[in-house]
């Protein structure tokens, strides 16, 4: 119920809606429809806490709702124990480049690492402390253990998680940093912990620094943060977590990139993640992508032009639009029906007068008569999304808010309220709006 909501929350929703992004919080009160693909994730979710690995496309247009789906994956993945990175893409962030995009996108992951407790980011100095103080305590909990084994039984079990990541490839020198930071946390050695932080975060120019500070000869660079990536999800399952999600987002900045070269480059890197997840060779870990149509079915440009990457995940003869196989790597966003339109409005108007402190005083026939206004407009059938309609619904019930006097078909029909642009097509959106998604 929308009386349920606390007042931080409704009005993080109703701001972030109305300018066209998706908020982090309170999508449990918004979300609206979805429920197959939805299912279908949460499927792989339970698989990955099993050692197995998944990787989808979230594919649909700007507006259609996959930022919004994506998000609200991200939050459950996390209230079921997981560790979730994500990242947007941009002209600096890809899976690999000349100039340091690949590890660019590691650290940008990395920076947003999240968990249950901490579900902005930043959560792995929390991961490791968490992770020892369990281990101590653990031990302390054992019968009749003197202080000089305590500290021999703790550095066993660090020791134990250590080297149970040493046969993965660079995962010598993720144990040894591991161990570090054991060290560190012993001596409460503040400035090495930094370091060894500092370390994983991918932010060391150079591999004698790393010497230097860390006796660790080793950097993660553009040819090595997928592995590490591999190596933090066998870390965190060692750690108590259930594995880790990568939510990456706006592909279609791979697609833009004008050099045919690079662009094969990051393809042939998603290809390296795809053959690892359906070959068994990554375990507790999965990946989501999102992106628009046009930037994975573009022969020229979008992921299809990557002919080893189309072969695998075009789809069979038998899917058609009606009737999808949601468990294909590529889930393709249909748009909400009007009757899920309805209940998301309805939801949105509620929300909206408990934060106002006002009775609703909208109907069940206006509410009608504003979604066929919308739904009427020429190219609606189209090219109208959830967005442009929520931004739509947001500013007329903020107009009547603010105007008591005014009623919904004068609102509507004086043009005073104006509505959004429908059409808009996916080349024109201004680049810098591009990372919004709803």
């Amino acid at each position: 119920m929308a009386s349920q909501v606390p007042n931080r929350i409704a009005n993080i929703l109703i701001n972030a809606l109305k300018g066209g992004v998706v908020p982090r919080v309170g999508l449990e009160y918004i979300t609206v429809g979805r429920t197959q693909e939805i299912a279908a994730i949460l499927h792989d979710i339970q698989m990955i806490e099993e050692g197995s690995a998944s990787f989808r496309f979230i594919v649909g247009k700007y507006g259609s709702g996959k930022s919004f789906l994506l998000q609200t994956i991200r939050n459950y993945a996390t209230a079921k124990g997981f560790v979730v990175v994500d990242a947007d893409l941009s002209p600096e962030r890809r899976f690999a480049g000349t100039k340091g995009q690949g590890l660019a996108t590691y650290k940008e992951l990395i920076q947003n690492l999240s968990t249950k407790s901490k579900p902005d980011g930043g959560a792995l100095p929390l991961i490791l402390e968490k992770w020892i103080s369990g281990i101590q305590a653990a031990v302390k909990a054992q019968p009749g253990v003197s202080d000089v084994e305590f500290d021999e039984l703790v550095e066993r079990q660090i020791y134990a998680v250590a080297s149970s990541l040493e046969g993965m490839v660079n995962g010598f020198e993720f144990a040894k940093a591991v161990v570090t930071y054991w060290k560190a946390y012993k001596q409460d050695d503040a400035a090495l912990k930094s370091n060894v932080l500092k370390w994983f975060r991918g932010e060391y120019p150079s591999r004698k620094e790393a010497k230097d500070e860390l006796g660790i000869n080793f950097i993660v660079n553009d040819e090595t943060w997928y592995d590490f990536l591999k190596i933090f999800a066998a870390f965190l399952v060692g750690a108590g977590y259930k594995g880790m999600l990568v939510v990456i987002d706006e592909l279609v900045n791979i697609f833009k990139i004008p050099n045919s070269i690079t662009r094969a480059n990051n393809y042939e890197k998603i290809l390296t993640m795809y053959n690892d997840v359906l070959q068994g060779k990554a375990k507790h870990i999965g990946f989501l992508m999102g992106g628009t149509p046009q930037c994975i079915e573009d022969k020229y440009k979008g992921v299809f032009s990557y002919e080893a990457l189309r072969s695998r995940l075009a789809e069979g003869h038998f899917a058609t639009a009606d009737i999808k196989d949601l468990s294909a790597p590529i889930i393709r966003l249909q748009m909400l029906s009007q009757e899920e339109m309805y209940i998301l409005v309805e939801k949105l108007l509620n929300i909206h007068a408990q934060l106002y402190n006002y009775l609703a005083g909208l109907s069940h026939d206006d509410l009608v008569y504003f979604l066929t206004v919308e739904y009427n407009r020429v190219g609606a059938q189209t090219h109208i999304t959830p967005r442009e309609i929520i931004r739509d619904f947001i500013e007329l019930i903020n107009i009547l808010y603010q105007n008591p006097q005014k009623t919904v078909s004068e609102i509507l029909g004086d043009n005073s309220f104006e509505m959004a642009k429908g059409g808009v097509s996916d080349e024109i959106i201004h680049s810098e709006f591009q990372e919004f998604e709803v």
